[in-house]
């Protein structure tokens, strides 16, 4: 399965998605994520699953069948924008709350057999380079937390230009 999860305007989507069938899930903003309250539920009573009900909710679930992860994000002074590290924290549920020892550090053990690959583009008019640096730190821990691995990190000033560097988009 292949999931993207991006902070794009409608309008800019739209156009950059317009007849894509590369995709299995597009994850963007509805304007109905709620943010995780840190309960644990997803871990302990309803594994896999958050409490809070929106369309969100199973975003670990289904992280469990994805073999490749799209993140398309403004930067953040190095980080994701709001939207897409709350959906990241919604999925918290994709791993165990027990750890284990992975490349010399403690990282939550993984629940789910698939291997995700990670290719993230950042977007920006004026990141700066030790913003790419932490970007790049960010991405590969996520890539350790998951237990998956880095395929591509973009820069670019415009989200179109990472469309076209990931292969994406049509008619970009």
């Amino acid at each position: 399965m292949k999931i993207l999860i991006h902070d794009l305007d409608d309008s800019v989507a739209e156009g950059l998605l317009k007849d894509n069938k590369e995709f299995d899930l597009v994850i963007s903003d509805d304007g109905t994520i709620k943010a995780c309250i840190g309960c644990f539920a997803c871990w302990i009573k309803n594994p896999g699953l958050c409490i809070l009900k929106d369309s969100y909710s199973d975003t670990g679930a289904k992280l469990s069948k994805c073999d490749d992860l799209i993140i398309i994000s403004r930067s953040y002074y190095g980080g994701y924008s709001p939207f897409v590290k709350n959906v990241l924290d919604r999925g918290i549920s994709y791993v165990h709350p027990y750890f284990v020892i992975r490349n010399g550090q403690m990282h939550h053990k993984r629940r789910y057999k698939n291997r995700i690959g990670l290719q993230v583009g950042f977007y920006g008019s004026d990141i700066t380079e030790e913003e790419k640096a932490t970007a790049e730190k960010l991405v590969r821990a996520n890539s350790i937390n998951y237990d998956g691995y880095v395929k591509d990190i973009s820069f670019a000033k415009d989200p179109t230009e990472i469309f076209k560097s990931f292969k994406i988009a049509k008619n970009v």
